[in-house]
Protein backbone atom coordinates (compact mmCIF):
# COMPACT_ATOMS: atom_id res chain seq x y z
CA UNK A 1 0.00 0.00 0.00
CA UNK A 2 1.08 3.70 -0.91
CA UNK A 3 1.86 5.72 2.43
CA UNK A 4 -1.52 8.31 2.53
CA UNK A 5 1.85 11.40 2.32
CA UNK A 6 4.66 10.30 0.13
CA UNK A 7 8.81 11.49 1.39
CA UNK A 8 11.16 11.12 -1.71
CA UNK A 9 14.87 11.69 -1.16
CA UNK A 10 18.12 11.78 -3.11
CA UNK A 11 20.13 8.13 -3.08
CA UNK A 12 24.06 9.05 -3.02
CA UNK A 13 26.86 7.49 -1.77
CA UNK A 14 24.77 4.19 -0.37
CA UNK A 15 22.57 7.22 1.76
CA UNK A 16 19.82 9.02 1.62
CA UNK A 17 20.05 12.91 0.67
CA UNK A 18 17.43 15.72 1.22
CA UNK A 19 17.44 19.36 0.18
CA UNK A 20 17.02 22.68 0.97
CA UNK A 21 13.94 22.87 -1.75
CA UNK A 22 11.22 20.60 -1.59
CA UNK A 23 8.73 20.47 -4.21
CA UNK A 24 5.21 18.34 -4.14
CA UNK A 25 4.23 15.42 -6.02
CA UNK A 26 0.94 15.05 -7.89
CA UNK A 27 -1.28 12.68 -9.82
CA UNK A 28 -1.99 13.78 -12.95
CA UNK A 29 -5.30 12.16 -12.65
CA UNK A 30 -6.66 14.66 -10.36
CA UNK A 31 -4.19 17.13 -10.07
CA UNK A 32 -3.63 16.77 -6.15
CA UNK A 33 -0.63 16.87 -4.51
CA UNK A 34 0.10 12.75 -2.77
CA UNK A 35 3.81 13.72 -1.41
CA UNK A 36 6.85 16.00 -1.31
CA UNK A 37 10.37 15.19 -2.95
CA UNK A 38 14.14 16.74 -2.54
CA UNK A 39 14.72 18.88 -5.46
CA UNK A 40 17.75 18.76 -6.08
CA UNK A 41 20.54 20.81 -8.33
CA UNK A 42 24.22 21.70 -8.95
CA UNK A 43 25.24 20.93 -5.13
CA UNK A 44 23.74 17.41 -4.86
CA UNK A 45 25.46 16.69 -8.98
CA UNK A 46 28.64 17.31 -7.21
CA UNK A 47 28.28 15.11 -4.12
CA UNK A 48 26.71 12.26 -6.51
CA UNK A 49 29.71 12.92 -9.22
CA UNK A 50 32.12 12.72 -6.56
CA UNK A 51 30.57 9.94 -4.75
CA UNK A 52 30.49 7.73 -8.20
CA UNK A 53 34.40 8.76 -8.95
CA UNK A 54 35.65 7.44 -5.21
CA UNK A 55 33.60 4.14 -5.79
CA UNK A 56 35.66 3.84 -9.37
CA UNK A 57 38.43 4.33 -8.14
CA UNK A 58 38.46 2.64 -4.72
CA UNK A 59 36.11 -0.17 -4.99
CA UNK A 60 36.77 -3.50 -6.30
CA UNK A 61 33.67 -2.65 -9.07
CA UNK A 62 35.67 -1.88 -12.01
CA UNK A 63 38.12 -4.76 -11.61
CA UNK A 64 36.26 -7.37 -10.58
CA UNK A 65 33.85 -8.97 -13.34
CA UNK A 66 32.20 -11.46 -11.12
CA UNK A 67 31.18 -9.04 -8.62
CA UNK A 68 29.82 -7.22 -11.66
CA UNK A 69 27.73 -10.14 -13.15
CA UNK A 70 26.58 -11.34 -8.99
CA UNK A 71 25.48 -7.96 -8.55
CA UNK A 72 23.31 -7.10 -11.58
CA UNK A 73 21.21 -10.67 -10.48
CA UNK A 74 20.66 -9.82 -7.05
CA UNK A 75 19.22 -6.82 -8.05
CA UNK A 76 16.89 -8.00 -10.62
CA UNK A 77 15.66 -10.46 -7.72
CA UNK A 78 14.77 -7.38 -5.71
CA UNK A 79 13.24 -6.05 -8.51
CA UNK A 80 11.03 -9.24 -9.05
CA UNK A 81 10.01 -8.80 -5.26
CA UNK A 82 9.13 -5.58 -5.34
CA UNK A 83 7.50 -5.21 -8.53
CA UNK A 84 3.55 -4.32 -7.09
CA UNK A 85 5.47 -1.74 -5.02
CA UNK A 86 6.88 -0.38 -8.20
CA UNK A 87 3.89 -0.77 -10.82
CA UNK A 88 1.40 0.98 -7.87
CA UNK A 89 3.60 3.87 -7.68
CA UNK A 90 3.99 4.63 -11.06
CA UNK A 91 0.83 3.79 -12.09
CA UNK A 92 0.34 6.81 -9.68
CA UNK A 93 2.36 8.93 -10.04
CA UNK A 94 3.22 8.41 -14.03
CA UNK A 95 -0.52 8.21 -14.86
CA UNK A 96 -0.06 5.12 -16.81
CA UNK A 97 -2.82 2.26 -16.88
CA UNK A 98 -1.75 -0.72 -14.58
CA UNK A 99 -1.14 -2.46 -17.17
CA UNK A 100 1.09 -0.41 -18.97
CA UNK A 101 2.91 0.13 -15.73
CA UNK A 102 3.33 -3.58 -15.10
CA UNK A 103 4.83 -3.84 -18.61
CA UNK A 104 7.48 -1.58 -18.17
CA UNK A 105 8.49 -2.89 -14.34
CA UNK A 106 8.36 -6.20 -15.98
CA UNK A 107 11.05 -5.30 -18.81
CA UNK A 108 13.82 -4.88 -15.99
CA UNK A 109 14.93 -7.93 -14.45
CA UNK A 110 15.65 -9.51 -17.83
CA UNK A 111 17.65 -6.56 -18.91
CA UNK A 112 19.76 -6.89 -15.77
CA UNK A 113 20.16 -10.25 -15.97
CA UNK A 114 21.42 -10.31 -19.93
CA UNK A 115 24.07 -7.25 -19.24
CA UNK A 116 25.18 -9.75 -15.62
CA UNK A 117 26.02 -12.84 -18.22
CA UNK A 118 27.66 -10.01 -20.78
CA UNK A 119 29.71 -8.85 -17.76
CA UNK A 120 31.37 -12.21 -17.90
CA UNK A 121 31.98 -12.57 -21.70
CA UNK A 122 33.83 -9.14 -21.96
CA UNK A 123 36.95 -9.54 -23.63
CA UNK A 124 39.61 -8.11 -25.11
CA UNK A 125 42.09 -9.01 -28.27
CA UNK A 126 45.37 -10.83 -28.36
CA UNK A 127 47.66 -10.92 -31.60
CA UNK A 128 51.23 -11.14 -32.56
CA UNK A 129 51.81 -9.00 -35.19
CA UNK A 130 55.41 -10.46 -35.58
CA UNK A 131 57.09 -13.73 -34.56
CA UNK A 132 57.13 -13.16 -30.72
CA UNK A 133 55.96 -9.66 -30.60
CA UNK A 134 52.66 -9.22 -29.55
CA UNK A 135 49.44 -6.40 -28.62
CA UNK A 136 47.44 -6.32 -26.27
CA UNK A 137 43.61 -4.54 -26.77
CA UNK A 138 41.65 -4.60 -23.27
CA UNK A 139 38.19 -2.91 -22.91
CA UNK A 140 38.08 -1.04 -19.94
CA UNK A 141 35.34 0.99 -18.31
CA UNK A 142 35.45 5.13 -19.15
CA UNK A 143 34.80 5.80 -15.39
CA UNK A 144 31.61 7.42 -14.04
CA UNK A 145 28.56 7.61 -16.60
CA UNK A 146 25.84 10.82 -16.47
CA UNK A 147 22.68 8.64 -17.12
CA UNK A 148 19.90 11.12 -18.01
CA UNK A 149 16.50 8.89 -18.31
CA UNK A 150 12.55 11.09 -19.11
CA UNK A 151 9.56 11.01 -17.03
CA UNK A 152 7.40 9.18 -19.37
CA UNK A 153 8.95 5.44 -18.68
CA UNK A 154 11.47 6.13 -15.85
CA UNK A 155 11.99 2.83 -14.07
CA UNK A 156 13.11 1.20 -18.02
CA UNK A 157 14.69 4.04 -19.00
CA UNK A 158 16.89 4.05 -16.63
CA UNK A 159 17.88 0.83 -16.04
CA UNK A 160 18.51 0.82 -19.79
CA UNK A 161 21.47 2.93 -19.09
CA UNK A 162 22.38 1.13 -15.95
CA UNK A 163 22.88 -2.37 -16.91
CA UNK A 164 25.19 -1.95 -19.72
CA UNK A 165 27.25 1.28 -17.65
CA UNK A 166 27.12 -1.70 -14.49
CA UNK A 167 28.68 -4.39 -16.93
CA UNK A 168 31.45 -2.43 -18.49
CA UNK A 169 32.84 -1.80 -14.75
CA UNK A 170 31.65 2.12 -14.76
CA UNK A 171 29.74 4.18 -11.41
CA UNK A 172 26.87 5.72 -12.09
CA UNK A 173 25.20 8.84 -11.27
CA UNK A 174 21.26 9.41 -12.80
CA UNK A 175 19.71 12.03 -13.06
CA UNK A 176 15.79 11.22 -13.11
CA UNK A 177 13.42 13.54 -13.46
CA UNK A 178 11.22 15.84 -10.94
CA UNK A 179 7.65 14.15 -12.16
CA UNK A 180 8.51 10.86 -11.14
CA UNK A 181 10.03 11.94 -7.87
CA UNK A 182 8.62 8.66 -5.70
CA UNK A 183 9.10 6.40 -8.37
CA UNK A 184 12.71 7.46 -8.43
CA UNK A 185 12.74 6.77 -5.04
CA UNK A 186 11.26 3.23 -4.97
CA UNK A 187 13.57 2.07 -7.49
CA UNK A 188 16.65 3.50 -4.95
CA UNK A 189 15.10 0.96 -2.38
CA UNK A 190 16.02 -1.53 -4.31
CA UNK A 191 19.68 -0.43 -5.17
CA UNK A 192 19.84 -0.21 -1.18
CA UNK A 193 18.74 -3.36 -0.79
CA UNK A 194 21.53 -5.01 -2.76
CA UNK A 195 23.85 -5.93 -0.37
CA UNK A 196 26.41 -6.51 -3.38
CA UNK A 197 26.57 -3.53 -4.50
CA UNK A 198 29.12 -1.00 -3.16
CA UNK A 199 28.43 2.51 -1.96
CA UNK A 200 28.15 4.96 -4.94
CA UNK A 201 28.36 2.70 -7.77
CA UNK A 202 25.04 3.83 -8.26
CA UNK A 203 23.49 7.55 -7.22
CA UNK A 204 20.17 8.89 -8.11
CA UNK A 205 19.56 12.92 -8.41
CA UNK A 206 15.86 14.08 -8.37
CA UNK A 207 15.10 17.47 -10.07
CA UNK A 208 12.23 19.38 -11.67
CA UNK A 209 14.37 21.53 -14.15
CA UNK A 210 17.86 21.42 -15.49
CA UNK A 211 20.85 22.65 -12.73
CA UNK A 212 21.82 19.03 -11.80
CA UNK A 213 21.74 17.40 -15.42
CA UNK A 214 24.03 20.27 -16.62
CA UNK A 215 26.19 19.88 -13.37
CA UNK A 216 27.18 16.34 -14.58
CA UNK A 217 27.43 17.04 -18.25
CA UNK A 218 30.12 19.63 -17.16
CA UNK A 219 31.39 17.89 -14.48
CA UNK A 220 35.40 16.60 -16.00
CA UNK A 221 34.93 13.65 -14.00
CA UNK A 222 31.58 12.24 -15.82
CA UNK A 223 33.30 11.56 -19.56
CA UNK A 224 30.21 9.54 -20.62
CA UNK A 225 26.64 10.65 -21.05
CA UNK A 226 24.05 8.22 -21.71
CA UNK A 227 20.68 9.99 -22.62
CA UNK A 228 16.85 9.38 -23.25
CA UNK A 229 15.27 12.55 -23.93
CA UNK A 230 14.37 14.52 -27.11
CA UNK A 231 16.22 15.54 -29.96
CA UNK A 232 16.61 19.93 -28.72
CA UNK A 233 17.64 17.93 -25.47
CA UNK A 234 20.35 15.59 -26.66
CA UNK A 235 21.28 18.67 -29.30
CA UNK A 236 22.16 20.96 -26.20
CA UNK A 237 24.34 18.56 -23.77
CA UNK A 238 26.36 17.84 -26.87
CA UNK A 239 27.48 21.10 -27.13
CA UNK A 240 27.45 21.90 -23.50
CA UNK A 241 29.53 18.62 -23.02
CA UNK A 242 32.25 19.15 -26.27
CA UNK A 243 34.50 21.14 -23.78
CA UNK A 244 35.27 18.13 -22.33
CA UNK A 245 35.38 16.36 -25.43
CA UNK A 246 32.47 13.67 -23.78
CA UNK A 247 30.78 10.60 -25.40
CA UNK A 248 27.55 10.45 -26.16
CA UNK A 249 25.02 7.81 -26.73
CA UNK A 250 21.51 7.88 -26.60
CA UNK A 251 18.04 7.13 -27.88
CA UNK A 252 16.31 11.00 -29.06
CA UNK A 253 13.22 11.67 -30.40
CA UNK A 254 10.87 10.11 -32.97
CA UNK A 255 8.09 10.53 -35.48
CA UNK A 256 7.39 6.84 -36.09
CA UNK A 257 5.41 5.97 -39.66
CA UNK A 258 3.28 2.89 -39.89
CA UNK A 259 2.63 1.75 -43.82
CA UNK A 260 -0.63 0.26 -44.38
CA UNK A 261 -0.59 -1.09 -47.78
CA UNK A 262 -3.47 -2.03 -49.95
CA UNK A 263 -2.66 -5.87 -48.86
CA UNK A 264 -2.52 -5.88 -45.16
CA UNK A 265 -5.18 -7.31 -42.53
CA UNK A 266 -7.06 -4.74 -41.41
CA UNK A 267 -8.44 -6.94 -38.89
CA UNK A 268 -5.09 -7.37 -37.36
CA UNK A 269 -3.74 -4.05 -38.51
CA UNK A 270 -6.37 -1.43 -36.76
CA UNK A 271 -6.37 -2.76 -33.09
CA UNK A 272 -2.16 -2.12 -33.17
CA UNK A 273 -2.62 0.99 -34.74
CA UNK A 274 -4.80 2.47 -31.80
CA UNK A 275 -2.24 0.76 -29.55
CA UNK A 276 0.13 2.56 -31.10
CA UNK A 277 -0.75 5.46 -30.61
CA UNK A 278 -2.93 5.31 -27.18
CA UNK A 279 -0.09 3.66 -25.53
CA UNK A 280 1.43 5.93 -22.19
CA UNK A 281 -0.90 8.75 -23.55
CA UNK A 282 1.61 9.04 -26.82
CA UNK A 283 4.03 9.72 -24.79
CA UNK A 284 6.61 7.36 -26.19
CA UNK A 285 9.56 7.78 -28.52
CA UNK A 286 7.86 5.35 -30.32
CA UNK A 287 4.61 5.94 -30.70
CA UNK A 288 2.89 5.53 -33.84
CA UNK A 289 2.43 9.35 -34.76
CA UNK A 290 2.45 9.03 -38.76
CA UNK A 291 0.03 6.75 -40.26
CA UNK A 292 0.38 6.46 -44.19
CA UNK A 293 -2.09 4.58 -45.83
CA UNK A 294 -2.68 3.42 -49.35
CA UNK A 295 -5.29 4.68 -50.99
CA UNK A 296 -6.97 1.90 -52.25
CA UNK A 297 -8.01 1.35 -48.09
CA UNK A 298 -8.21 4.63 -46.85
CA UNK A 299 -12.00 4.95 -46.32
CA UNK A 300 -12.14 1.50 -44.80
CA UNK A 301 -8.88 3.04 -42.46
CA UNK A 302 -10.63 5.98 -41.98
CA UNK A 303 -13.88 4.57 -40.94
CA UNK A 304 -12.47 1.92 -38.43
CA UNK A 305 -9.73 3.57 -37.11
CA UNK A 306 -12.12 6.51 -36.13
CA UNK A 307 -14.43 4.43 -34.57
CA UNK A 308 -11.73 2.77 -32.74
CA UNK A 309 -10.26 5.95 -31.21
CA UNK A 310 -13.55 7.41 -30.16
CA UNK A 311 -14.28 4.11 -28.08
CA UNK A 312 -10.92 4.01 -26.58
CA UNK A 313 -11.83 4.58 -22.02
CA UNK A 314 -10.02 7.32 -20.71
CA UNK A 315 -9.55 7.23 -17.40
CA UNK A 316 -7.34 6.67 -13.70
CA UNK A 317 -4.56 4.02 -13.78
CA UNK A 318 -6.35 2.74 -11.01
CA UNK A 319 -9.75 1.96 -12.70
CA UNK A 320 -9.73 -1.39 -14.70
CA UNK A 321 -12.16 -0.58 -17.58
CA UNK A 322 -9.50 2.48 -18.45
CA UNK A 323 -7.76 1.69 -21.65
CA UNK A 324 -6.01 5.15 -21.53
CA UNK A 325 -4.60 7.44 -18.85
CA UNK A 326 -3.62 10.91 -18.18
CA UNK A 327 -0.59 12.40 -20.04
CA UNK A 328 1.69 13.73 -17.07
CA UNK A 329 0.39 17.01 -16.36
CA UNK A 330 -2.11 19.74 -17.36
CA UNK A 331 0.57 22.02 -19.32
CA UNK A 332 1.82 18.88 -21.66
CA UNK A 333 -2.15 18.62 -22.17
CA UNK A 334 -2.81 22.48 -23.59
CA UNK A 335 0.28 21.80 -25.48
CA UNK A 336 -0.85 19.14 -27.51
CA UNK A 337 -4.30 20.66 -28.37
CA UNK A 338 -2.34 23.87 -29.29
CA UNK A 339 -0.51 21.85 -31.67
CA UNK A 340 -4.00 20.32 -32.81
CA UNK A 341 -5.45 23.62 -33.38
CA UNK A 342 -2.44 24.74 -35.40
CA UNK A 343 -2.48 21.82 -37.32
CA UNK A 344 -6.03 22.25 -38.09
CA UNK A 345 -5.87 26.26 -39.00
CA UNK A 346 -2.70 25.44 -41.47
CA UNK A 347 -5.33 22.79 -43.39
CA UNK A 348 -5.42 19.19 -41.68
CA UNK A 349 -9.17 17.27 -41.38
CA UNK A 350 -10.76 16.82 -38.34
CA UNK A 351 -11.33 12.78 -38.50
CA UNK A 352 -11.44 12.62 -34.45
CA UNK A 353 -10.92 15.45 -32.68
CA UNK A 354 -10.64 13.84 -29.13
CA UNK A 355 -8.75 16.83 -27.14
CA UNK A 356 -8.76 17.68 -23.25
CA UNK A 357 -11.45 16.66 -21.21
CA UNK A 358 -13.10 19.78 -20.06
CA UNK A 359 -16.19 18.55 -17.69
CA UNK A 360 -17.03 16.01 -15.96
CA UNK A 361 -14.82 14.06 -12.58
CA UNK A 362 -11.95 13.46 -15.38
CA UNK A 363 -11.81 16.99 -16.01
CA UNK A 364 -9.57 18.00 -12.84
CA UNK A 365 -7.14 15.32 -14.21
CA UNK A 366 -4.64 15.57 -17.35
CA UNK A 367 -6.66 13.95 -20.01
CA UNK A 368 -6.26 14.42 -23.88
CA UNK A 369 -8.70 11.96 -25.51
CA UNK A 370 -6.76 10.66 -28.84
CA UNK A 371 -7.39 12.74 -31.78
CA UNK A 372 -7.05 11.38 -35.66
CA UNK A 373 -6.39 13.97 -38.51
CA UNK A 374 -6.13 14.10 -42.11
CA UNK A 375 -3.58 15.58 -44.06
CA UNK A 376 -2.46 16.11 -47.33
CA UNK A 377 0.68 18.04 -47.09
CA UNK A 378 3.49 16.17 -44.92
CA UNK A 379 5.56 19.75 -44.78
CA UNK A 380 2.99 20.85 -42.25
CA UNK A 381 4.45 20.86 -38.78
CA UNK A 382 2.32 17.98 -37.05
CA UNK A 383 3.90 16.00 -39.59
CA UNK A 384 7.22 16.52 -39.04
CA UNK A 385 7.81 17.53 -35.55
CA UNK A 386 7.54 15.10 -32.21
CA UNK A 387 3.92 16.16 -30.79
CA UNK A 388 5.12 13.09 -27.87
CA UNK A 389 0.60 12.81 -26.79
CA UNK A 390 -2.11 10.94 -28.31
CA UNK A 391 -2.18 12.76 -31.75
CA UNK A 392 -2.01 10.63 -35.12
CA UNK A 393 -1.71 12.32 -38.71
CA UNK A 394 -3.22 10.43 -41.52
CA UNK A 395 -2.03 10.23 -45.53
CA UNK A 396 -2.43 8.87 -48.54
CA UNK A 397 -0.12 7.10 -50.79
CA UNK A 398 -0.79 5.67 -54.37
CA UNK A 399 2.80 3.43 -54.77
CA UNK A 400 5.06 1.91 -52.79
CA UNK A 401 7.85 4.42 -53.45
CA UNK A 402 5.95 6.71 -52.34
CA UNK A 403 5.13 5.67 -49.34
CA UNK A 404 9.24 5.17 -48.62
CA UNK A 405 9.47 8.32 -49.52
CA UNK A 406 7.20 9.66 -47.20
CA UNK A 407 8.36 7.84 -44.43
CA UNK A 408 11.77 8.76 -44.63
CA UNK A 409 10.67 12.78 -44.94
CA UNK A 410 11.85 12.90 -41.19
CA UNK A 411 14.50 14.38 -39.36
CA UNK A 412 13.91 11.34 -37.13
CA UNK A 413 14.73 7.20 -37.51
CA UNK A 414 13.99 5.95 -34.74
CA UNK A 415 11.48 3.44 -35.77
CA UNK A 416 8.74 2.45 -38.58
CA UNK A 417 6.18 -0.54 -38.56
CA UNK A 418 5.16 -2.22 -42.35
CA UNK A 419 2.16 -4.00 -42.69
CA UNK A 420 1.81 -6.44 -45.80
CA UNK A 421 0.77 -9.56 -46.39
CA UNK A 422 3.42 -10.02 -49.42
CA UNK A 423 6.08 -11.76 -49.08
CA UNK A 424 8.63 -9.96 -50.37
CA UNK A 425 7.28 -6.67 -49.99
CA UNK A 426 7.98 -6.02 -46.22
CA UNK A 427 11.56 -7.29 -46.42
CA UNK A 428 11.85 -4.68 -49.68
CA UNK A 429 10.78 -1.54 -47.90
CA UNK A 430 12.09 -1.85 -44.86
CA UNK A 431 15.73 -2.10 -46.47
CA UNK A 432 14.89 1.31 -47.71
CA UNK A 433 13.05 3.37 -44.70
CA UNK A 434 15.64 5.30 -42.57
CA UNK A 435 14.94 3.91 -38.88
CA UNK A 436 16.84 1.77 -36.64
CA UNK A 437 14.14 -0.44 -35.60
CA UNK A 438 11.10 -1.72 -38.24
CA UNK A 439 8.36 -4.13 -37.80
CA UNK A 440 6.73 -5.77 -39.75
CA UNK A 441 3.18 -6.57 -38.70
CA UNK A 442 3.39 -5.17 -35.50
CA UNK A 443 4.54 -2.70 -33.59
CA UNK A 444 6.89 -1.92 -30.20
CA UNK A 445 8.70 -5.40 -29.94
CA UNK A 446 11.88 -4.61 -28.27
CA UNK A 447 14.01 -7.33 -27.00
CA UNK A 448 16.61 -7.33 -24.63
CA UNK A 449 19.26 -9.06 -26.87
CA UNK A 450 18.78 -6.73 -30.12
CA UNK A 451 20.32 -2.79 -30.10
CA UNK A 452 17.70 -0.36 -30.21
CA UNK A 453 18.36 3.01 -31.51
CA UNK A 454 17.73 6.06 -33.96
CA UNK A 455 19.15 7.22 -37.46
CA UNK A 456 19.34 10.75 -38.61
CA UNK A 457 17.98 13.01 -35.01
CA UNK A 458 16.95 10.30 -32.86
CA UNK A 459 20.07 9.20 -31.05
CA UNK A 460 23.65 7.72 -31.58
CA UNK A 461 24.64 4.62 -30.56
CA UNK A 462 22.59 1.73 -29.78
CA UNK A 463 20.92 0.55 -26.53
CA UNK A 464 20.04 -2.79 -25.45
CA UNK A 465 22.03 -5.89 -27.45
CA UNK A 466 25.46 -6.55 -26.94
CA UNK A 467 26.50 -3.02 -28.57
CA UNK A 468 25.03 -0.99 -25.92
CA UNK A 469 28.20 -1.71 -23.92
CA UNK A 470 30.23 -0.15 -26.71
CA UNK A 471 29.46 3.05 -25.22
CA UNK A 472 31.19 2.89 -21.64
CA UNK A 473 34.17 1.43 -22.49
CA UNK A 474 37.63 2.65 -23.68
CA UNK A 475 40.13 0.34 -26.04
CA UNK A 476 43.70 0.32 -24.53
CA UNK A 477 46.15 -1.12 -26.81
CA UNK A 478 49.35 -2.48 -24.84
CA UNK A 479 52.52 -3.21 -27.30
CA UNK A 480 55.07 -5.59 -26.37
CA UNK A 481 58.47 -4.04 -27.68
CA UNK A 482 60.66 -6.44 -27.06
CA UNK A 483 60.74 -10.45 -27.64
CA UNK A 484 58.97 -12.53 -24.54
Amino acid sequence: MIPSRLSAKHWIGGDWVDSSLRRESVDPATGEPIGTYADGGASEAALAVAAARRAFVDSPWRGDRRLRARTPNVMADRFEARAEDLVEILALENGKIVPEARFEVGRVASKLRFYAALALTEFGRAIETAPGRYSTTLREPMGVAGVIAPWNSPVVLFIRSLAPALAAGCTVVGKLPGLTAQTNARMCEVFAEVETLPAGVVNVVTELHGDAARAIVDSPDVPIISLTGSSKTGQQIMASGAKHMKRFGGELGGKTPILLFDDADLDRALPVVEKALTTFAGQFCMTGSRLLVHRAILDRVRDGLATRLEAVRVGRASDPASQMGPMIDRANVERVDKVVEEAIAAGARVVTRGGPLRNGPLSRGAFHRPTLLEIDDHRLPIAQEEVFGPVLVMQAFDAEAEAVALANDSQYGLAASIWSSDVDRPLRVARLIDAGTVWVNDWAVVHDETEEGGYKQSGLGRLNGVSAMDDFVEHKTIVHGVRL
